[in-house]
């Protein structure tokens, strides 16, 4: 797996180490031979444990953090060949956004568990972690809470029983996708695909790449997700008779990049996946760039992780090139591009979101 770093696509954590990390921190004495530390949101943690052992992010700009800790044996995602069965002693789960991906990762665990290994949950309350007990108790009936601590709850689980074979390809589901007339079928995890179909933004996006096509032989899909967009274009042009481009896709997130490549497979899409924390370190230009770009800022209105991003897409936009992107209406998207690509329009916008189309110039 090929992972790049540079500027992030959105905050992971804020500053300092995360509340869950804390708690674990203050009831490390748990801790005991081989260590897994699952769902690692903050490299920090690992400056402030005594000891080593492995650290598994799924996100490509923590993982490359994690890569800088000397001694420890460091893992992207669900699928990194490092993630040896039986190998460990005490396994971490942090809990995850997602309660699907909950299942996942405590399944990642057990497969890890060596005989009488212990398993300990760690997440915040306001991030579910009272719900999320059902799940653990599932696995492990023993699992008793240790601790409340940072607003986290510890809970800990003696002598799980292991399961091995665990395999990420297991937990895939499929779904479809389909825009003027054309259908494509999507990979999903949890997380990453609505088995409900395309969310409205990205099916205006694909709208337009219909009725006014990009014109460009090889494109990037940024923050490509599932691989929705990269398949479905390739598959309307073919069936539109049209030359058919090569489209890349960058997400920071390990299961979105599994997925897109299985979405690719599928389809007979053609494209480099690759991981990466934003665009700043990957060296290359296309002649135009798509985007659903997932910037979600909540009340108040943050515009520095858009301007990094469009910044950074001028440095691999080539002059003269199209930017085109969805976003949410009531982003200042429209004076930004102007100013950092070039020359903006309004391609298709319903209140709630609006479709841009910007040129570079030469």
């Amino acid at each position: 797996m090929q992972i790049l770093s540079g500027q992030p696509m959105q905050s992971i954590s804020g500053s300092g180490i995360p509340n869950s990390h804390q708690a674990l921190l203050k009831n490390q004495h748990l801790l005991s031979g081989r260590l897994a530390l699952l769902g690692v949101a903050s490299a920090d943690l690992l400056s402030e444990l005594p000891f080593t052992g492995l650290a598994m992010s799924e996100h490509a700009g923590v993982f490359r953090s994690l890569a800088r800790h000397e001694g420890w044996q460091t893992c992207f995602g669900y699928d990194d060949p490092a993630l040896t069965e039986g190998s460990c002693d005490s396994i971490v789960v942090f809990l995850p956004k997602a309660r699907a991906e909950l299942e996942m990762r405590l399944a990642l665990a057990r497969s890890l568990a060596s005989h009488n290994a212990q398993l300990i949950l760690v997440g915040e309350k306001k991030e579910g972690i009272a719900g999320a007990i059902k799940q653990l108790k599932a696995v492990a009936p023993q699992a008793y809470k240790e601790d409340s601590a940072r607003h986290c709850q510890v809970w800990c689980a003696q002598t799980i029983e292991p399961a091995p074979g665990y395999r990420v390809q297991e937990w895939l589901t499929w779904g479809t996708a389909e825009s003027a007339g054309v259908s494509v079928e999507v990979a999903g995890l949890p997380g990453i695909f609505s088995q409900d179909g395309l969310d409205n933004g990205t099916r205006m996006l694909l709208e337009t790449l219909e009725e006014q096509p990009v014109r460009a032989d090889r494109l990037l899909d940024f923050a490509c997700g599932a691989g929705v967009i990269g398949a479905w274009l390739q598959a309307w042009q073919a069936e539109s008779k049209a030359p058919v481009a090569s489209v890349d896709g960058v997400d920071v997130q390990s299961q979105a990049v599994i997925c897109a490549k299985e979405t690719y497979r599928r389809n007979g899409a053609t494209g480099a996946i690759v991981a990466s924390d934003g665009l700043a370190s990957i060296d290359d230009l296309w002649p135009g760039i798509i985007s659903n770009p997932p910037f979600h800022t909540g009340v108040k209105t943050d515009t520095s992780m858009t301007e990094q991003f469009l910044q950074d897409v001028k440095r691999h936009l080539q002059p003269g090139g199209e930017l085109r992107l969805v976003a949410n209406s009531f982003l200042p998207y429209e004076s930004l591009i102007k100013r950092y690509i070039g020359r903006v329009e309004r391609l298709r916008e319903d209140g709630r979101f609006t479709v841009y189309r910007a040129f570079r110039g030469l």
